[in-house]
């Protein structure tokens, strides 16, 4: 059976009945509370019995929404599909939710997250649905705001079902550039069925949050990178966030270039200013 991002864009593939089948399927909803569990278990909320604001990228209709309701925290969702976010409100979950695509950026005030999950939805960005849309530019909007609206130190865990290799690099190398540092979790890699796959980030510097959590092996425990076969889970990325270019001047065009051009000038019998104080200095925009 082909891939749902290959059949139709989400917010069409995930209309009213696929939503509400989505919904009612004891074993989808088995499947969305163990993920949501172990997304909020990689977010390393602190245990102080302080709730958190988190955000729910690709809330759908509300089941990871109600994972983080459980652990005592507040949430805000956004979603593509307005059918998904229907049948939420029929549920009546105590999240906020909002109809956006991610795509487009998080319209949200900067620094305002706690942390923020996403289940089976980034993937969905790295195809071109209409012709306006460009992978690339998505992931750039979408990671840059998701930078910004993130308190500095908190994290983000992403899980996804990337198609191959190349959709996986591509997408955790534009969260290092959006500024991010951290890397790739993967639970029970050697299993088809069980494997599940997180992008744990951190809004800011590696020091901040300490390591990268450990993926689970075969028997469920956290495991190392020089465990046996079986158990190795975690990849990790630097922090690779480009350098902003400062302004300089053109070269060559300080003062020492004015005075020069004005002895050339004066040389040949033109007339020039005389030199004072403000000689070759930048006038502002407005006096």
């Amino acid at each position: 059976m082909p891939r749902p991002e290959v059949q139709a864009p989400p917010e069409i593939f995930y209309g009213e009945t696929e939503a509400r089948k989505y919904t009612t399927s004891s074993r989808i909803i088995e499947i969305q509370n163990r993920i949501s569990e172990r997304a909020l278990e990689l977010l390393a909320l602190p245990d102080d019995g302080v709730p958190r604001l988190l955000l729910d990228i690709g809330c759908g209709s509300g089941l990871s929404g109600e994972t983080i309701s459980e652990n005592g925290h507040h949430w805000i969702g956004l979603d593509i599909s307005e059918a998904m976010l229907d049948v939420a409100l029929e549920r009546e979950v105590e999240g906020d939710i909002v109809l956006a695509d991610m795509g487009q950026g998080l319209g949200l005030r900067p620094g305002c997250i706690d942390g923020a999950i996403s289940i089976s939805a980034v993937q969905w960005l790295c195809y071109a649905d209409k012709s306006s849309h460009e992978p690339r530019l998505r992931l750039k909007a979408f990671f840059g705001t998701l930078y910004r609206c993130l308190a500095r130190g908190a994290r983000a865990v992403l899980q996804l079902y990337a198609e191959n290799m190349d959709q996986s690099e591509m997408i955790m190398s534009y969260a290092m550039r959006s500024g991010f540092a951290g890397g790739m979790v993967v639970d029970w890699p050697h299993s088809t069925k069980a494997r599940k796959a997180y992008i744990v980030l951190t809004c800011g510097p590696p020091s901040i949050s300490g390591a990268l959590p450990k993926g689970k092996g075969e028997d469920g425990e956290s495991c190392s990178d020089s465990d046996e076969e079986g158990s190795q889970t975690v990849h990790i990325s630097d922090r690779n966030r480009p350098r902003k270019r400062l302004k300089t001047s053109k070269k060559g065009r300080g003062k020492e270039w004015v005075l020069r051009n004005k002895e050339k000038r004066v040389r040949r019998g033109k007339e020039v200013p005389h030199d004072s104080k403000y000689t070759a200095r930048k006038r502002k925009s407005y006096f």
